[in-house]
């Protein structure tokens, strides 16, 4: 509710779709949120989006990407996500993470209760990575996965034979099973995975559109499990029918690697 009321208060003209039914026209005037972050405005408008019209974008969101973690208490997997679209493709975002660090920010917390408080890094709970295509993706530090290493990252809660087999025909080092796409696309450019394999539908655009931006404006690639770029205009179907297949580099090496089978099965 906060989220799209703010935006369609401050942006009447922008197309919002969210996972979440929109709010009715009156919200509560403490869930509206109408101040700005001057640190991003400080930064210059890449010059192909300087004349944008407010009517064409479409602003995709997802409140809580990582719902069935978020209900386990997992709570470092979950993330907000703001993505926004121009004729059709991704061009800003953010990924929200309001539980990072949440884990040393509970044992900071204890230590000052029993008066241990130590010096060193404040544990500061939560963080915002935000990104514009042209502009540079910012709030994180770019690692890469060693090289040679095979890393992937999929679904910890949706998965199925084809999900399985696809991410087996990588030859992965490793497989990590974590919750919500936006997490996964953190795991790619810290440096955790090197490949975000997700070959089933279930994902939604809301799911991608933010974290594709932030992916994208450090080098990377976002695509369905064929190839193909994902398209965010206001009409298009929310589901990404065709599974979702992302890399911080090497994509070629992972592309190839996904079985016809698995093509056959997922048609975009």
């Amino acid at each position: 509710m906060s989220i799209c009321s703010s935006l369609a208060r401050k942006f009447p003209k922008l197309t919002i779709i969210g996972e979440e039914d929109l709010p009715p026209e009156e919200v509560d005037q403490e869930l509206i949120e109408d101040g700005q972050w001057e640190e991003i405005l400080k930064q210059p408008c890449p010059s192909q989006y300087s004349a944008i019209k407010e009517e064409d974008l479409v602003v995709w969101v997802d409140p809580l990407d990582g719902t069935k973690e978020y209900t386990e208490g997992l709570l470092d997997n979950v993330t907000v996500l703001i993505g926004i679209a121009y004729e059709g493709k991704a061009i800003a975002g953010i990924i929200n993470q309001p539980y990072y660090n949440y884990q040393n920010n509970e044992k900071q917390k204890l230590r000052e209760h029993r008066n241990e408080a130590k010096a060193g890094p404040d544990a500061v709970l939560g963080r915002t990575i935000w990104g514009v295509l042209g502009l540079g993706a910012f709030g994180f530090q770019l690692k890469e996965v060693p090289a040679g290493k095979h890393i992937i990252t999929t679904t910890r809660s949706h998965s199925n034979k084809l999900v399985t087999d696809c991410v087996s025909a990588m030859n992965p080092d490793d497989v990590l099973r974590v919750g919500g796409a936006g997490n996964k696309i953190i795991q790619l450019i810290e440096g955790k995975a090197s490949a975000y394999v997700f070959a089933s539908p279930g994902c939604k655009k809301w799911d991608t559109c933010a974290p594709e931006v932030i992916l994208h404006a450090v080098g990377g690639k976002l695509t369905d499990i064929h190839g193909n770029a994902l398209q965010y205009n206001k009409e298009v179907k929310h589901m990404n029918s065709a599974g979702v297949l992302a890399t911080l580099r090497n994509y070629d090496y992972y592309a190839s690697r996904v079985p016809e089978s698995v093509k056959n099965a997922l048609v975009p």
